[in-house]
């Protein structure tokens, strides 16, 4: 009944007009974005976080604007992995597998209905998990120390490195200098300034939402700038939009295995909807690659890995608002946003400011059936939108990455820092280093340095305190079985490489 009550509380803040408005044009928005080769969630989340503060939303309306945009971007990057085989975004890269061979085959159509429809199950059953499963956590969460805490964001790092399947190295590389930027600014507990370089501007740290604005839109820019766009004669022209019953209906059990898995996936502080999609397809592979057909054009080889990346996206909004702690790259930058509007998440914001949390719940479940509506009838649109040249979008990206970061506090220092983010984006992806780490060291680190300080005060100075207690130590375990089933992977993969070649 309290469930019910609260997801009540929630249906009237996302019935409200704006919100209605914000959730339809973040869906359409987000799957246009994600339909665009190379931009991706992370990317476009980015980009319309400025607009959130030039148009001055408050928390509820920020949030449920890129959550949509953020379920649409992972709707949209199915199109051109299907139409084009060129990945929308990392998690999509599965789709290509077996979409762009069917796509190939005549059954355009048939790959594109199954991957709305199975984006839709994987992301209903991740909801359904964040409605029972989020509130819980927040109340566990409660019990959660500072040595507990310090445990947690441990995990966190070592999970969005060693489960990603990136190279270790860049990843803890990425992750130290994020947490070094974290740094800058004044001591906590003593109020010295730190790696200021003499400047007040830099008293207060660096803001997560202007490092962010700079590391993905402006250096996503400076790529679009340094290549010209990829040739698009090899997309499939659909000669049918009407898919068959019985193909879809012949994924159902496919569809239901990869939103289970992708949900796992997704709670996993920092795994993200890459995990999701990995997942799904290698287990769905294994179950029903009878006769070799995977790879070839299989339905299921779309089904499976389309529902465990939506699933994974909603899934990883549970760590993100029950314990502070984002579950993707995304919910990273949400994450970010929240923080510079003075909105804490973590196990205290479903008691403080339940409309928040249960809005966003139930705009979710709208999202999720305006997106099932919006992509069937009018994938045709979406497929002749993508003909628009990226790089043509990318003047009004800028112009709401300076306006909108100019908002948030006037200064024109702000726009420095930006840009000198972008430059720092453009080279560490020049370099195949990810950024997700990064955006995590920075919005983690002073709260990771925080409890770990409080810890040892409590204790005198003991590092023993750090493995005191049940939670801490189960947090340390589940991270040292995390890095041994990556490298394990790592290991079978190698193994597996020249045949999978």
């Amino acid at each position: 009944m309290e469930i019910l009550s609260s997801l009540a509380l929630g249906f009237s803040v996302a019935l409200q007009p704006l919100h209605l408005a914000l959730l339809l044009f973040g869906c359409f928005a987000g799957t246009l974005i994600g339909a665009m080769p190379g931009l991706g969630p992370v990317n476009g989340v980015a980009i319309l976080i400025p607009l959130t503060f030039a148009f001055g939303f408050d928390a509820t309306a920020s949030l449920i604007l890129l959550s949509a945009v953020y379920f649409g971007c992972m709707y949209g990057g199915r199109i051109s992995s299907i139409l084009l085989n060129i990945p929308g975004d990392e998690p999509a890269v599965m789709t290509t597998l077996d979409g762009y061979p069917m796509a190939q085959q005549g059954q355009a159509a048939n790959a594109l209905a199954i991957s709305g429809v199975a984006s839709f199950v994987g992301a209903t059953v991740a909801i359904v998990g964040l409605t029972l499963f989020a509130p819980l956590l927040a109340r566990a969460a409660i019990y959660f120390g500072p040595a507990d805490y310090f445990a947690l964001y441990v995990m966190a790092f070592a999970t969005i490195g060693g489960l990603a399947g990136v190279d270790p190295r860049k990843t803890l590389l990425s992750a130290l200098i994020g947490l070094m930027i974290a740094t800058i600014g004044l001591d906590p507990a003593t109020g010295i300034p730190r790696y200021t370089g003499g400047s007040f501007n830099l008293y207060d740290g660096i803001d997560p939402i202007v490092a962010l604005v700079g590391l993905f839109a402006i250096s996503e820019l400076m790529f679009l700038l340094e290549r010209a766009i990829k040739d698009r004669d090899a997309a499939i022209r659909l000669t049918t939009w009407i898919p068959e019953a019985k193909v879809i209906l012949g994924t159902a059990w496919a569809t239901v295995r990869g939103a289970v898995v992708g949900f796992v996936a997704g709670v996993l502080p920092g795994a993200g909807a890459s995990l999701g999609a990995v997942m799904s397809y290698s287990i769905e592979k294994q179950v029903s690659n009878k006769n070799g057909t995977f790879g070839k054009g299989d339905p299921r080889g779309v089904a499976a890995p389309e529902a465990g990346n939506n699933s994974a996206s909603a899934g990883a909004l549970i760590p993100m608002l029950s314990l502070g702690v984002p579950g993707s790259g995304t919910t990273a930058v949400m994450l970010a946003m929240l923080i510079s509007l003075n909105v804490q998440p973590g196990p205290l914001l479903f008691e403080r400011q339940p409309d928040l949390v249960w809005g966003l719940v139930a705009s979710l479940y709208m999202a999720n059936v305006m997106l099932l509506i919006l992509n069937l009838p009018l994938i045709g649109l979406f497929t002749r939108l993508m003909a628009i040249p990226t790089w043509s979008l990318m003047p009004l990206v800028v112009a709401i990455s300076f306006i909108g970061v100019y908002s948030i506090s006037n200064s024109t220092f702000d726009l420095y820092v930006m840009i000198a983010f972008g430059v720092l984006g453009y080279i560490l992806r020049k370099l195949d280093i990810t950024l997700v780490p990064l955006v995590l060291g920075l919005l983690l680190g002073a709260d990771m340095e925080n409890n770990l300080r409080r810890a040892l005060s409590i204790s005198g100075g003991d590092y023993g305190v750090l493995v005191a207690s049940w939670i801490s130590v189960a947090l340390y375990l589940a991270t040292v079985a995390f890095l041994a089933l990556s490298i394990w992977l790592g290991l079978r993969d190698r193994k597996r490489g020249p045949a999978a070649e």
